[in-house]
């Protein structure tokens, strides 16, 4: 009896302790945020205007479609499949067809920008099936056995009923296909053979491109994949099939290791790490990555580990230009490629200008490369490195605050945190990169010294000090923050001109505000900004076939200044097949926009900055000119088209 009481005594104190707001834990509640903070902040409950409040008349059917596309997506896994084209095709064409029944013009603003998101979406997911489609039939001379095994693996879905006999034997044709096309490609590949484009492919050889066997790779090691998850279904369990089909699998997939490798290596050109296997089979180039619900897109994945000082890894696979004029209509850019080139070196020649005024002042004179190399040399010493990061994301935070510049919930303040990133992965990703989790590149004990020194080098202190807020606050944390909370079912139409766009445009916006103290901090936020027109020019120059990888590394060591190691990252990073085609010209761009837009509305007047901010925000990760077309109302019709000239 005695323990009871002591409990129930004990259970009302800690009621009354909680519902009363106690001293003690408010006092440890408030310590901890304010050291996340670096001031004290008094926490707010959220009310009813904190919260989502869409009122679009589209809404229920986008969240339908992406459950629908996902259920989908599921069932007809992979894109080599022409049962899957077919079946998405007929998806988005239905879908499409539905909104022409809809009363536009009864709908609001919101439901009027989301129909015409929603219509854009379909239009360009059925463009990609015609780019994919043409394509497979570019690879399809390479991988004739392909067939087989996709039917193969159907069947399965199907759940019809095997017959292994009849299995081995197809299986023993796969094994004849891909020894006759090896031989195809090793005529080929005899001197006086071309192996570029424009070569002709006779009845007994195949010459293809370096990006088009790359891509063939990648589909081979998909279908590898796929027909290793084909087996494990019946192995083991039908004892019938493991007796007949066994061995022929296990000769089926040794030989497509082997001629794989063998495409890699004589004909791409790249020595392999031994059997590559991506776990899907890849999209055309363009269009949306995984994140949206969709398949990954992009180029292949490389079939070699990434090596310091190596680039021979990449390969890419360019566009051309018609490619990524359907990839600008999709993101609503009313430019050409060409255009966009033009404004980019536009800006560089800027950035140039003020870098020589910066390097004056630190008594460099005009030879601003000089003072870029002392800059680079005023970095931490090694360990100290997450120390300067979390000084310099606090102080970021107190600009916003002190000149009140977006509202920045007491929850985003708390829930930033920081990783260090691995040697392999610097060899992708040299600098940082961000979100709730700022993952920071510095040097560790497995890299040689040169390594360490470029990686030191690479993010010095003021560099670092132009970029931080551009990963966590106001940058990509409080915007995932934010886009997570409201309006989520635009993620639909994800585009990196909202995402990147949006943390690069607080770049521009501080160098207005004088952020930058000294004639330092201005080269750490030149350099930036000349990297992003450098990514402009050399990524859309690459998609037009102007440029190769290897000249847009030695674009980016000798225009920009970047050290070589972090230069050839770049270069891979943008070319592997993780990002679109318009992804790393996205961040200047999208920032121009969000610039342009600030111009038009808070510097005329009409808003503040903290209303600006905050309104885009909510918005969630769409094209900018429907946020534009949101808080400027203008009369919107169904056959809208984007005609919006941000650039002046």
């Amino acid at each position: 009896m005695n323990n009871k009481r002591t409990f129930l005594l004990t259970g009302w104190l800690i009621a009354l302790l909680v519902t009363s707001g106690s001293s003690v834990f408010n006092a440890s509640a408030r310590a901890f945020v304010t050291a996340r903070q670096g001031k004290q902040t008094t926490a707010k409950t959220p009310d009813a205007d904190d919260s989502d409040s869409s009122r679009s008349e589209m809404r229920a059917l986008i969240e339908r479609y992406i459950v629908d596309r996902g259920a989908l997506n599921r069932t007809y896994p992979g894109s080599s499949s022409p049962t899957r084209r077919d079946r998405m095709k007929q998806f988005y064409t239905q879908r499409l067809d539905s909104l022409s029944k809809i009363n536009f013009e009864s709908m609001s603003i919101d439901g009027r920008v989301d129909y015409l998101l929603f219509k854009n979406h379909l239009d360009y997911e059925l463009r990609q099936l015609d780019l994919q489609s043409r394509q497979f039939a570019e690879i399809e001379p390479l991988i004739p056995f392909s067939k087989v095994i996709i039917e193969l693996d159907e069947s399965r879905r199907r759940m019809q009923p095997i017959n292994a006999p009849k299995v081995a034997a197809d299986l023993g044709r796969v094994r004849e296909l891909i020894e006759q096309t090896r031989k195809k490609v090793e005529a080929g590949l005899r001197p006086g053979t071309k192996t570029e484009a424009g070569a002709e492919n006779g009845p007994d050889s195949l010459t293809p491109k370096k990006t088009v066997a790359n891509r063939a790779v990648a589909t081979i090691n998909g279908l590898r994949n796929t027909l290793r998850s084909w087996f494990g279904f019946y192995n083991g369990y039908d004892p019938v099939f493991t007796w007949w089909v066994d061995e022929p699998y296990k000769l089926v997939d040794q030989a497509l290791v082997t001629y794989a490798s063998f495409l890699s290596e004589k004909v791409v050109g790249v020595r392999t790490e031994g059997a590559a296997a991506s776990a899907s089979e890849p999209r055309p180039a363009g269009g949306r990555g995984a994140a949206d619900g969709g398949q990954r897109t992009g180029p292949p994945p490389r079939a070699t580990v990434a090596r310091p000082g190596d680039a021979s890894d990449i390969i890419g696979d360019p566009i051309g230009r018609d490619a990524l004029m359907v990839e600008l209509a999709n993101e609503m850019i009313p430019y050409t490629p060409e255009e966009l080139i033009a404004i980019a070196k536009k800006e560089m020649t800027w950035c140039e200008n003020e870098m020589v005024k910066a390097s004056r002042d630190l008594g460099y004179g005009d030879d601003w490369h000089k003072a870029l190399e002392y800059v680079k040399t005023l970095y931490v010493e090694p360990g100290k490195q997450t120390e300067l990061i979390r000084e310099l994301a606090l102080e970021a935070i107190k600009f916003v605050d002190d000149h009140d510049l977006i509202t920045v919930p007491p929850l985003a303040r708390e829930t930033w945190r920081m990783e260090m990133m691995s040697p392999e992965r610097q060899l992708v990703n040299p600098f940082f990169t961000g979100g709730e989790t700022i993952s920071v590149s510095y040097p560790t004990n497995t890299m040689s010294h040169e390594q360490k020194l470029m990686s030191m080098r690479g993010n010095n202190i003021h560099f670092s000090r132009a970029t931080v807020f551009h990963e966590l606050i106001p940058g990509h944390h409080l915007q995932g923050f934010m886009s997570a909370r409201y309006k989520p079912y635009r993620s639909l139409f994800s585009t990196p001109f909202w995402g990147e766009g949006w943390a690069l445009y607080w770049e521009l916006l501080l160098w207005d505000m004088n952020f930058a103290k000294s004639p330092e901090n201005r080269i750490g936020m030149l350099f930036w900004r000349m990297h992003r027109c450098a990514r402009i020019i050399f990524s859309l120059s690459f998609h037009l076939e102007q440029m190769t990888p290897r000249e847009c590394i030695d674009f980016l060591v000798k225009r920009v200044g970047h050290e070589l190691d972090n230069a050839t990252a770049e270069v891979r990073r943008s070319f592997a097949g993780d990002y679109s085609p318009l992804y790393q010209a996205a961040y200047l761009l999208g920032g121009m926009q969000l610039h342009s837009l600030h111009k038009e509305l808070v510097e005329s007047g009409k808003m503040t900055n903290r209303a600006f901010h905050d309104a885009v925000l909510k918005e969630n990760r769409i094209p900018i000119e429907m946020v534009r077309a949101i808080l400027t109302k203008p009369a919107l019709t169904r056959d809208f088209k984007s005609s919006w000239r941000f650039y002046r």
